[in-house]
């Protein structure tokens, strides 16, 4: 049906920056289908959390409060390829960054697990250290 694959992670400083990127791929009649993307993380010895996610319609975009300010989430013109702009990143911020995708309409994905959407990919490892 459709696959996500993560890249764009890595070492970095705290107060620097990096760009994830979350790629679709698959069946065009499922990804033209996807209404909502958005990533999710998990630090070391904490629970998977939500971080943001963008519409596919009017491109509305919601954040962790924890990550307001600080990371923007955006799709290229394509709507198949997602990225989160991770700005003034904190050691706070080391963790394994997830993509994940759903069909569903007016779903609130900040309030769903992960496991509970319809696509995820395999994640990227972020981490911030000096």
């Amino acid at each position: 049906q459709v696959q996500l694959v993560e890249s764009g992670g890595g070492l970095v400083q705290p107060g620097g920056s990096l760009r994830l990127s979350c790629s679709a791929s698959g069946s065009i009649f499922f990804l033209n289908n996807i209404n909502v993307m958005g990533w999710f993380r998990q630090a070391p010895g904490k629970e998977l959390e939500f971080v943001a996610a963008v519409r596919r319609i009017g491109g509305r975009a919601n954040y962790a409060d924890s990550v307001k300010g600080r990371f923007t989430i955006f799709r290229d013109s394509t709507k198949i390829t997602v990225y989160l702009q991770m700005n003034n990143l904190e050691p706070e911020d080391t963790a394994v960054y997830y993509c994940a995708g759903d069909r569903r309409s007016g779903l609130d994905i900040a309030s769903m697990a992960l496991a509970g959407l319809d696509y995820r990919g395999q994640g990227t490892q972020v981490t911030v250290s000096s």
